[in-house]
């Protein structure tokens, strides 16, 4: 677990590699939760889920990789992604759909 995580806290995105800003902030401003063991939520469009995640590295990790849980417009959707720390307040990290998308982001510190 990645306790005292340095990508601890909530993450506007700003960039997403398939889709354009109209989508990923259709509902809500796109976000990702980080808390202190590296687990946390999302959503971005109409895909929303938990995830649980591992740090890579020391206990002040900069690097998650998860598996999630959740929903994409209103079907069950999982698979896996990771998060890390680019510069104090930026991230980047990459979000899998279970048999379908996989995408880049860019987020920032909220």
């Amino acid at each position: 677990m990645a306790e005292s995580s340095r990508l601890e806290g909530t993450w506007h995105i700003y960039d997403m590699e398939l889709w354009d800003e109209d989508y990923f902030n259709m509902e809500v401003q796109a976000y990702i939760d980080v808390d202190k063991h590296g687990n946390g939520n999302f959503q971005f469009g109409l895909v929303s889920g938990g995830f649980y995640g591992q740090g890579s590295g020391d206990k002040k990790a900069e690097r998650i990789e998860f598996t999630w849980e959740g929903n994409d417009e209103c079907d069950a959707a999982c698979d896996s992604g990771w998060l890390e720390l680019k510069k104090k307040n930026e991230m980047e990290g990459c979000i899998k759909m279970h048999g379908g998308d996989q995408s880049q982001f860019s987020a920032k510190r909220a």
